[in-house]
């Protein structure tokens, strides 16, 4: 049961995410059959009908969903619900949801296609909690500027840090995924000097250049999110963010998301940003970006999807 959802895909063009809540008088379980058999059915007639448009439907599981549906027990090792972390000024809030899709396309209308097929089967059964398209901006940059994901594992490395491995052969090939959804002040960033945002991000702007240890600020967005083991090797996750908007209501943001082969990782880096290192020294960035959500999913292997399905 090791063959991975589309977890180590390469940001596309266009993307929907989707966060849902079964009902209470519901049957989820039937409902969930029907979903895992539609996830294998888009992605495999994607690939068919447009091979060359790294189409995916990746689908996420919260841990009262596992419980609630009978999923394996005992769960993953670290599926648990997110619980906020507080920082002396900004909190990493923890928000509800049973399922999450990312689906993404190099053509948009395949999303919304994808889209329409899901709530068709959940929208008598569930209630849609978050809805957000994202876009790619300009080259890979997200809304405030920056090049977003620069420091993401490339090639085989990201498989090795996205996909449970034998320290949970239970669930080996599945993928902890953690998403938030940020909302930029634009009016307060644009108000800061290139030097000053080069600064909080500890990149320089136009070029993408990463600033070195003796220039770069302890209190930078990549200070503060390089992290590394007890033996000094770097950890790392896979990150598929994407920007959103809505420019008549003045609302621009980053839909955060994260696949890793433990949750631990993306705990720690969300602990040094929120609470600092040390404590009190967190993100800078999050003066300008405040998260609205924070949920825990897990990506159950394609073959436990198939256990599942109709």
């Amino acid at each position: 049961m090791n063959k991975s959802q589309n977890v180590t895909d390469y940001p596309n063009k266009n993307t929907i995410f989707m966060v849902w809540k079964f009902k209470d008088q519901t049957d989820a379980s039937a409902v969930f059959k029907k979903l895992c058999s539609l996830v294998g059915n888009l992605n495999n007639s994607y690939a068919v009908r447009r091979p060359d448009g790294r189409t995916s439907c990746v689908m996420g599981v919260g841990h009262d969903a596992w419980i609630r549906l009978g999923m394996p027990n005992p769960l993953p090792k670290e599926l648990v619900n997110f619980e906020p972390i507080v920082g002396i000024k900004h909190t990493a809030v923890a928000t509800f949801g049973d399922l999450h899709f990312h689906l993404r396309a190099e053509n948009e209308a395949i999303c919304f296609d994808m889209a329409m097929a899901i709530s068709d089967v959940l929208r008598p059964n569930a209630e849609c909690l978050e809805e957000v398209h994202g876009f790619r901006y300009w080259d890979g940059r997200s809304i405030i500027g920056f090049v977003d994901g620069t420091e993401n594992p490339i090639g085989e490395e990201r498989e090795f840090f996205a996909v449970v491995g034998d320290e949970d052969p239970a669930y080996k090939g599945g993928s902890y995924l953690f998403v938030q959804k940020y909302l930029h002040n634009m009016k307060d960033w644009k108000s800061l000097s290139t030097e000053e945002q080069e600064k909080i991000i500890g990149r320089s702007k136009m070029d993408d250049i990463e600033m070195s240890d003796e220039v770069k600020p302890s209190n930078s967005h990549s200070a503060l999110t390089a992290i590394t083991d007890e033996n000094g090797d770097e950890l790392k996750i896979v990150r598929d963010n994407m920007p959103f908007g809505n420019p008549s209501k003045g609302v621009a943001g980053t839909y955060f998301i994260s696949y890793a082969s433990t949750f631990s990782t993306t705990k720690k880096m969300l602990e040094n940003m929120f609470i600092g290192n040390p404590p009190g020294n967190y993100d800078r960035i999050l003066d300008f970006s405040t998260a609205q959500t924070g949920t825990l999913f897990f990506v159950p292997t394609l073959d436990m999807l198939d256990q599942f399905g109709e």
